[in-house]
């Protein structure tokens, strides 16, 4: 399958990589020669060039593409791009060509509520609409339970996956296998979807394995409540997290109000502190600026007297999503040395989301890999739509299947599908008798039913032999 990718930042060759894991037919497209350059790596074809020109689009096969990714800076050259690719490819397309999927990255929010309200594909020619900020604050908001926590990925239906390190205090599970483990753990051993050992490749573990100290693993779990036991299993200290949390928002952009928000909707009481008096004014004469537990400063962040004048050290957590990646890891900083105990960062660089837990700050979140996940997930959409990739797992990666009538094995327990070991069914996500969605643990005596979304974790280059299996 040929994907073409408009734009060769950091969004485009994550992408770019992610899919040439998988095999795909990639072609990056890009006017800064720079972004070009440092492409030429990538083991896929780059064009320098105008992606909104038709003879580029002619240049790198808009004719045989089947997907069409606009993943610039900006919206509107991204809408515009999506629409001249559709035009060029019915143009070119043979009698036996599939249509072709136009996916486009945006930060407008009306983007979204026009593509919510179906009438973005009528106008833009547009087949969908990535704004990564929504799953950005979803993953902000649950990693933020624990400092020992490297990554959450949310799966929908109050399923995530957790990423974190098997320490030496795990005295019940280590040079142990996983089966022997198990029987020491009440309730049983959590589900590990992915492993990685420093100096060797990641694997998707099976019951004889053996855990040492130091290995990274994604677990799957269900409800935010079941976080500590995870913890706790695996070394971790454990701390319980407030019912009714205050939240001190630093920044009353559209990233903090749309923060601030998200945890209105959970009750907490929510203070936001913004240096700009008009930007400050702005969010207390919006809807939100009513709710009474919401609570509007006019100040410095970084000012020591104002910060403990509102009391900052009350605040149970403390949230910096400036458009400065440093300005804000600075808030976040000053708000953890006077004494909130739990931090959380919105970013801009991958490289400073590292960084930044071992400068104590509780959870960070790179918001452009929630971008690459979000897209790659509409460009699996043949499956259930599902996509992530493990961040400190290298190679793992997590698919959404659907379980259709004609599949051998619907109908059929686990236990009985013959899966082989390479894959490891996560979750079963499956409409219950009210008519809402559930996850649910895939033991081995559990029936698989016609219409189950199966989230399943397994090596990029098996993705393939996957989709065959399910008949996609």
């Amino acid at each position: 399958m040929r994907i073409i990718i408009g734009g060769a930042g950091r969004v485009g060759t994550d992408m770019a990589r992610a899919l040439r894991a998988e095999d795909m037919d990639v072609v990056l497209v890009d006017s800064d020669s720079r972004a070009v350059k440092n492409a030429q790596n990538l083991d896929v074809l780059v064009i320098h060039g105008d992606l909104t020109t038709r003879n580029k689009l002619h240049e790198a096969g808009i004719g045989e593409a089947e997907v069409f990714v606009a993943a610039t800076n900006s919206d509107e050259r991204n809408l515009l791009a999506c629409a001249l690719a559709q035009h060029a490819h019915d143009e070119l397309k043979s009698s036996k060509a599939k249509p072709l999927l136009t996916i486009c990255r945006v930060r407008n929010m009306n983007y979204v509520h026009e593509q919510d309200h179906g009438k973005l594909q009528q106008w833009a020619k547009v087949d969908y609409v990535v704004n990564p900020l929504e799953g950005a604050i979803r993953r902000l908001h649950s990693g933020l339970r624990s400092a020992a926590i490297e990554e959450v990925i949310p799966f929908g239906h109050d399923a995530f996956i957790i990423e974190l390190d098997v320490t030496s205090e795990a005295s019940k599970i280590v040079f142990q296998s996983l089966r022997d483990a198990s029987r020491n753990i009440e309730g049983g051993m959590p589900l590990i979807v992915g492993l990685k050992r420093e100096g060797e490749k990641s694997l998707v573990p099976d019951g004889d394995f053996m855990l040492m100290p130091n290995d990274r693993i994604a677990v799957a779990t269900t409800g935010l409540s079941s976080f500590n036991r995870i913890l706790n299993i695996f070394g971790h200290e454990a701390t319980d997290f407030p019912a009714q949390p205050r939240v001190a928002v630093l920044g009353a952009n559209r990233i903090g109000q749309r923060i601030a928000h998200d945890w209105l909707k959970t009750g907490a009481s929510v203070t936001v502190i913004e240096r700009d008096l008009q930007l400050a004014n702005t969010l207390a004469g919006t809807e939100i600026g009513s709710n009474p537990l919401l609570e509007v400063i006019h100040g410095d962040h970084l000012d020591r007297d104002i910060l403990t004048e509102i009391g900052i050290s009350e605040h149970h957590i403390a949230i910096a999503a400036l458009e400065d990646d440093l300005a804000s890891i600075a808030a976040a900083l000053l708000a953890s040395d006077m004494g909130v105990q739990r931090t959380g960062l919105l970013l801009y660089d991958a490289d400073l989301v590292k960084v930044t837990q071992r400068m104590g700050i509780t959870f960070a979140v790179d918001r452009k890999r929630v971008a690459v996940d979000n897209m790659l997930a509409q460009i699996h959409t043949k499956t259930a739509g599902g996509y992530a990739i493990l961040s400190n797992i290298p190679n793992i990666i997590g698919v959404s299947m659907l379980v259709s009538g004609e599949a051998k094995f619907a109908g059929k327990r686990i236990i009985e599908t013959g899966f082989p070991e390479w894959m490891r069914i996560a979750f079963i996500q499956r409409l219950n008798t009210n008519g809402i969605w559930e996850s649910l643990r895939p033991s081995s005596d559990k029936t698989l039913l016609e219409g189950d979304r199966l989230i399943i974790f397994c090596s990029p280059d098996r993705v393939v032999e996957l989709e065959k299996r399910f008949k996609v």
